[in-house]
């Protein structure tokens, strides 16, 4: 895609304006470890780490790498140009980039002392670490073109290469953490775009073949993500349905996307069908105590890092399928889960963003992964930023004959159309309102298709092109081909009717509420009624009306609700809810549930 620029306005600016100053640029100065860990991986006595400590330079350079490509902030660039000097810089002569002793690289050691109770006895995760790295060294590339970058990643392709490519023992899969020490077949894949490199894509095949493998007692050692999914198994089902095989499944697509061949693609859409239909939340979040389990209404918590992996799963299914429901899929995480996961600061994110519950800081409840030299750092307060940062590669994606527009938020949005730099101005306070006036400038009059994405929960949408109406607006892609002209207007009217989902299993006699893409939320803060005195509200008789805060952290919506016993409940969107540490509820009582769209479910 050629690439965008991106000058956000609104809320979503607000966000990541704040995640930049307040946890991107001192993070690494404030958690100095995050690098030093690499420094000292030989010397004694060894540093007390995480199995997976080795991730956390890499997402946090993933995530900040993309908010920089929304952003454009010239001191998150000079900070991360002078963050990637060190990191590589830090990689030894073969390559390897990890926190662990010269005689324990790339093995499954599992040391039973150095650890922290939580973790003793688990093996490293050190592949997994070095696809993080190479994720992000490749990110920093692709948005900066830094050779040191790219050679470095190379040089981990490489070290990947000598030790497990061909007949070799033991092979990868055999050391164990597949869920996790497989996920560098999608890195090497990424590596061979920017390389070229053929012996890359064939490490990753073979990586993929070895999905399937047995132990000598006929147990699966990965997660057969291939043959059990073209075998009709959902992912729930795998042997290794954790959050982290989501990151090896992405070597599914890259490897259509290289080789042409069909399976590839087919076991790829069938494990994210599988995931939006049975472990997708209401609140765009997925899994379920780390994992998949084809519940979503399953009450287990919904990790930081497992939403982000979604996101970035999605982002895939996307451009492979251009489908735009995978649009909406991204737009519903992204305005609930990620917005939900995060501080309004943008100062800490959670661990777990339950659908009811409360919201925690994730340095508070997954406090074990705190070392000396790195208070802050845990998996997910490294890789939270990315929820955002992903935005830059779904916003505005590009087709043969034009561009497509998923992200409705105000701002410009600057790219090209051939040879020619077109311009996308927004006006609208979407998601709060769905009327976006669109201004589209082409340097010169120039023939192109603009596809909108109406969302599914939008079937009454309306659409004019210089005040004259279009016809035929209906939920998918509106095509409007067209030659375009400097100050051409169009004009999006989304219908803002409240949707629901009827909850079933744990949720069941429950409903959740949609307004556009905002799900509707309970929160202790703004009501005088306790969490377990919500009233039943009546969806045939349903009315919201929006009004404002006058306290401290306005809600980005907030809706008065008139109850049929003369009570008024007040609904604010998810990601607002908690915020003040409040408990918060977003399966609610509802009678005639049935009247409403159901959208998601």
């Amino acid at each position: 895609m050629p690439p965008t620029r991106f000058s956000l306005d609104g809320p979503l600016a607000a966000y990541l304006r704040g995640v930049t100053a307040q946890w991107l640029l001192p993070a690494p100065d404030a958690n100095p470890a995050m690098v030093e860990i690499f420094r000292d991986r030989d010397r004694l006595p060894h540093r007390i780490l995480v199995p997976w400590a080795g991730e956390f330079a890499g997402k946090y350079l993933t995530g900040a790498t993309e908010v920089l490509r929304l952003t454009g902030d010239p001191a998150l660039r000079a900070h991360l140009t002078a963050f990637v000097r060190e990191l590589v810089s830090l990689q030894a002569d073969d390559g390897y980039l990890g926190p662990w002793p010269a005689d324990k690289h790339l093995t499954n050691w599992a040391p039973n002392s150095g650890m922290s109770p939580d973790t003793a006895g688990e093996g490293t995760w050190d592949t997994w670490g070095h696809y993080h790295i190479m994720l992000g060294l490749l990110t920093w590339h692709g948005v900066t073109g830094d050779a040191d970058a790219l050679a470095c990643a190379a040089r981990i392709g490489d070290l990947l290469c000598a030790r497990y490519l061909g007949d070799v023992h033991p092979r990868l899969v055999e050391t164990g953490n597949t869920e996790m020490n497989m996920a560098p077949a999608h890195g090497l894949c990424l590596l061979y775009d920017a390389t070229g490199d053929a012996r890359y894509p064939a490490l990753a095949r073979q990586l993929v073949d070895e999905f399937a493998a047995l132990d000598a007692d006929g147990a699966p050692l990965a997660g057969n993500y291939l043959e059990g999914a073209l075998a009709g198994l959902d992912f729930y089902q795998l042997p290794k349905p954790r959050w982290e095989s989501l990151h090896p499944v992405m070597a599914l697509a890259a490897l259509h996307r290289i080789t042409g061949e069909a399976r590839y693609r087919e076991a790829f859409t069938r494990l994210w069908e599988s995931i939006a239909r049975g472990d997708r939340h209401n609140n765009g979040g997925f899994s379920s105590g780390e994992q998949a389990t084809g519940d979503p209404f399953n009450t287990g918590a919904i990790e930081t890092c497992c939403t982000v992996a979604w996101s970035a799963l999605t982002v895939e299914m996307l451009h492979l399928t251009g489908d735009p429901r995978v649009a909406d899929e991204l737009e519903l995480t992204l305005w609930n889960s990620v917005l939900g996961l995060h501080s309004v600061t943008g100062r800490w994110a959670t661990y777990n963003t339950p659908m009811d519950g409360i919201r925690e800081a994730s340095a508070h409840t997954i406090v074990f992964q705190s070392r000396a030299g790195s208070p802050e750092l845990n998996c997910c307060s490294v890789n939270s930023a990315r929820g955002f940062g992903l935005v830059s590669a779904w916003a505005l994606t590009h087709a043969p004959d034009g561009l497509t527009l998923n992200l409705y938020a105000p701002g410009t949005l600057e790219t090209t159309v051939g040879d020619t730099p077109v311009t996308l101005r927004q006006e609208t306070d979407y998601p709060l309102d769905g009327h976006i006036r669109l201004t589209v400038t082409p340097a010169a009059p120039t023939a192109f298709t603009l596809r909108l994405r109406i969302p599914r929960w939008s079937p009454g949408a309306t659409v004019t092109v210089n005040g004259v109406p279009v016809a035929d607006v209906t939920p998918g892609y509106l095509a409007l081909p067209r030659t375009w002209a400097p100050g051409d207007v169009v004009e999006l009217a989304l219908e803002m009717s409240l949707h629901g989902w009827t909850g079933a299993n744990a949720c069941a006699g429950l409903t959740s509420l949609y307004r556009g893409p905002l799900l509707l939320t309970y929160d202790r803060r703004f009501n005088t009624l306790g969490p377990d005195d919500v009233p039943t509200l009546d969806a045939a008789a349903l009315v919201a009306v929006p009004t404002a805060w006058p306290g401290r952290l306005p809600p980005l919506l907030l809706l008065a609700c008139p109850t049929s016993d003369g009570q008024t409940l007040y609904l604010c969107d998810f990601g607002s809810a908690g915020e003040g540490g409040t408990p918060y509820r977003s399966w609610l009582p509802v009678d005639h549930a049935e009247v409403l769209g159901q959208w998601w479910g």
